[in-house]
């Protein structure tokens, strides 16, 4: 059976990349082979995934200058079905794509609101007038660059080799320890066969929502993880969209769900929560690893 896996599309996307690499590795490492999946959007990717339109998706999930990917969180959150199977982690290095003959020229740059945010400071340096336009993907604009040559796109240098567009400048995000990480995501568990490893999980993620807003909620919850020696990697809160005010709370902890500690701890997070989902129990590999 080849799995197909969905990705945000157009082709060249940073997320098609790390989709690319998911594909190798599963080839290399468990014999499965894996097609791709273009998707116009992050949602779209993780909706193809529910509906059993695809077996995995790749996604964005966390950037190092950025932060959360919150349209990520959100869809995992009203998707019941998802499971994460793996965490990628990407270096990201962005470039300016252009037909003009140089910087002066440019008076258009599009690109997805996170890599745009990743390059603010070098565009307030050397394009202070240009307009910036948001797009759905680091690539969605580079098509229209040969017929205006007054644009710019932010990608990467793999997106101006496939689409056959010249840099005008390299390395332009503002950090250079810039990394996103990746989650491969399915519907459910995967069986055995196709389970991206067999080694215990380093990371389980999860959100909940709290019975009410009062004094002292969260601390509980925090409280179970820190009295069981519990690593949180990262925590964060989003609107439950029902009520200003009101918010979901999204964990990454460094435990494996099924290992009895963690057993303990969301038996007891239970009791203390509204609604709690876990979002799976996976590994970590950076990009090297996945070669």
């Amino acid at each position: 059976m080849t799995l197909s896996i969905a990705h945000l599309g157009p082709p060249g996307t940073y997320t098609e990349q790390a989709a690319v690499f998911s594909v190798n590795w599963l080839n290399k490492n468990m014999g499965v082979e894996a097609m791709l999946s273009p998707y116009p959007s992050i949602s779209q990717s993780l909706h193809a995934v529910a509906n059993g339109q695809v077996q995995l998706a790749v996604v964005p999930a966390e950037n190092s200058i950025e932060g959360s990917v919150t349209t990520t969180m959100d869809t995992l959150w009203q998707l019941d079905s998802l499971r994460i199977q793996l965490a990628l982690v990407l270096p990201i290095a962005h470039t300016l794509i252009s037909c003009a003959s140089n910087l002066d020229r440019i008076k258009t740059v599009y690109s997805h609101p996170q890599a745009l945010a990743q390059c603010q400071g070098w565009l307030e340096q050397f394009l202070p007038t240009v307009q910036i336009i948001p797009s759905n993907s680091t690539t969605e604009a580079l098509q229209r660059l040969e017929q205006d040559t007054t644009t710019a796109a932010i990608a990467s240098s793999r997106a101006a080799q496939l689409y056959k567009l010249p840099i005008l400048a390299s390395a332009i995000n503002d950090n250079p320890e810039n990394f996103t990480r990746f989650w491969v995501v399915s519907q459910g568990e995967m069986d055995a066969a196709h389970q991206a490893t067999k080694a215990p999980a380093s990371h389980t993620s999860l959100a909940f929502s709290m019975p009410a807003n009062t004094p002292g909620a969260l601390v509980k919850p925090l409280q179970i993880f820190a009295q069981l020696g519990i690593n949180l990697s990262r925590i964060e809160s989003r609107p439950t969209k029902r009520s200003l005010g009101e918010y979901l709370f999204f964990m990454d902890l460094e435990a494996d769900a099924k290992e009895a500690q963690m057993q303990s701890a969301l038996a007891e997070l239970i009791t203390h929560t509204e609604i709690l989902k876990i979002f799976g129990a996976y590994n970590v590999l950076p990009i090297s690893a996945v070669t």
